[in-house]
């Protein structure tokens, strides 16, 4: 019995190590890429690999950040409980999770088609990397989101294994939307980063113009979103539904933003954006299969 409540107290760890419930900002658009690919229902098994091959990524790039940011998230105050600084988790099991995830994903791109291989270890090397933009460029919250952003293109491949624009406008639009919201979460760390020495736009430009930045990004999102629809003919009135929705949502993020509470900074952060996603993603799809 002690072996498995080992097991599940391990499992937790690693859940709450990598924050597993987040896959919810990147698995919505990853699935309306491989329907629109498939225009409709895509086979099976590509549907399975493919979200393996997401989660898989995820969680390895997650963790590799945990890892390498280790030290300054002992530093601060804000990030000081987490499972390596607490020794909640030893480096070395992380890393062996950081291998088996990063293995997972190549083994999932294989099952898929030959360009998703090919393109797999260049994938990982992209996911792994964002943890040491910070330390030299602001620009790290577009990377991130850049980062992110290989989950709607890479669905679209794991479905047609061909290159094509709308992949990559949807990829644009996850790209702006995490890079705005992480805007907003670095608010709570300018002093932090200031004297650790890390790079965000709140410590270069300040919190105002920080702000005003994440508002643009996502403004721009939005009008992608909306391209979207006259780009592509399939889609009609219940997807720009789930827009407007999406905006209305947007709206209350940055009307509630306040630094000094973790509770609203976390609504704004994370929980709105997780409902952002799910309601585009539900009205999509309503849009695709109803119309």
């Amino acid at each position: 019995m002690d072996a498995i409540h080992k097991v599940f107290y391990k499992t937790r760890m690693f859940g709450e190590l990598v924050m597993f419930s987040h896959t919810l900002f990147s698995l919505p658009f990853a699935i309306i890429s491989m329907v629109w690919a498939a225009n409709g229902l895509p086979a099976g098994e590509v549907m399975l690999w493919s979200l393996i091959a997401l989660v898989a990524a995820r969680n390895g790039a997650n963790a590799f950040n945990r890892l390498v940011d280790r030290e300054f998230d002992a530093q601060n105050p804000r990030t000081a409980h987490r499972h390596l600084p607490k020794r909640l988790l030893m480096e070395r099991e992380v890393t062996v999770f950081i291998i088996i995830n990063y293995g997972l994903f190549i083994l999932a791109a294989g099952m898929l088609n030959p360009l998703c291989l090919a393109l797999s270890p260049v994938a990982v090397v992209l996911i792994s990397s964002y943890s040491y933009t910070k330390r030299f460029t602001w620009l790290s919250h577009l990377y991130l989101g850049f980062t992110i952003a290989s989950a709607p293109i890479g669905a679209w491949f794991a479905v047609t294994g061909e290159f094509a624009l709308t992949p990559f406008v949807l990829g644009t639009v996850v790209m702006l939307w995490i890079a705005g919201f992480d805007i907003i979460y670095a608010t709570q760390d300018i002093e932090f980063d200031r004297n650790a020495g890390l790079w965000s736009v709140p410590r270069v430009f300040g919190y105002e113009d920080a702000l005003f930045i994440a508002r643009t990004l996502h403004t721009v999102m939005v009008l992608l979103l909306i391209l979207l629809y006259f780009f592509r003919d399939s889609l009609g009135m219940v997807y720009l539904i789930g827009i407007g929705l999406a905006i209305v949502l947007l709206a209350i993020e940055h009307r509630i933003i306040k630094p000094s509470s973790r509770k609203r900074m976390n609504v704004a952060s994370y929980n709105l954006n997780q409902v952002i996603s799910m309601v585009i993603l539900a009205c999509t799809l309503l849009d695709q299969f109803l119309s």
